[in-house]
């Protein structure tokens, strides 16, 4: 069980608007984490088309943390970055995953897409919630802004899923031809 004094500067939260600011701070952490992860990734990955995927995102994600930031100034509000624990184990996952699988590039690929498209899908299902409370709020600013970040999310999700079936084809083929000079 978390304490809160485990979470230095958070506060009870006891009104719906304390909880929307409390999540748009989570997900504030979120991207800057996934900011990091995400220029990890691009170090990491060998395959062209996956690169192409993740360096735009890049630009994207840094103004998805721009558009947090202004949602908390609408609300009145200063960007504090509240630890996303799902995020930070997503980024975990994916560098211990390329650490294991690092003598073959084809699989660090397939294994980066993957925990790439995790966070996407993440991203996706927080933004949706949170567009859906700052619509109860009528808070129509802060929803065009979590709406574009969504739009990112779910374009980058979508590009991501048409490549894992390639970037699976060629681990495939790869294992084929060396299992074939092994025989």
């Amino acid at each position: 069980m978390v304490q809160l004094s485990e979470r230095p500067g958070t506060k009870k939260i006891t009104n719906l608007q304390q909880k929307f600011i409390y999540e748009i701070n989570t997900m504030y952490d979120a991207e800057n984490r996934f900011l990091e992860g995400q220029q990890m990734m691009w170090q990491c990955c060998q395959n062209s088309k996956l690169k192409a995927i993740i360096e735009p995102h890049i630009q994207e994600t840094q103004q998805q943390i721009q558009n947090l930031e202004q949602v908390l100034t609408i609300l009145g509000e200063q960007p504090q970055r509240i630890t996303c624990d799902v995020a930070a184990s997503l980024i975990s996952e994916g560098q211990k995953f390329a650490l294991l699988a690092a003598d073959n590039p084809k699989i660090v690929d397939l294994g980066l897409a993957g925990c790439n498209s995790k966070i996407e899908q993440l991203e996706i299902a927080c933004y949706r919630g949170l567009i859906k409370v700052a619509e109860q709020m009528g808070q129509n600013q802060v929803v065009q802004l979590l709406e574009q970040n969504l739009h990112q999310e779910e374009q980058t999700a979508q590009k991501l899923e048409q490549l894992m079936m390639q970037l699976v084809q060629e681990a495939k083929q790869t294992e084929a031809k060396t299992t074939a000079k092994a025989r």
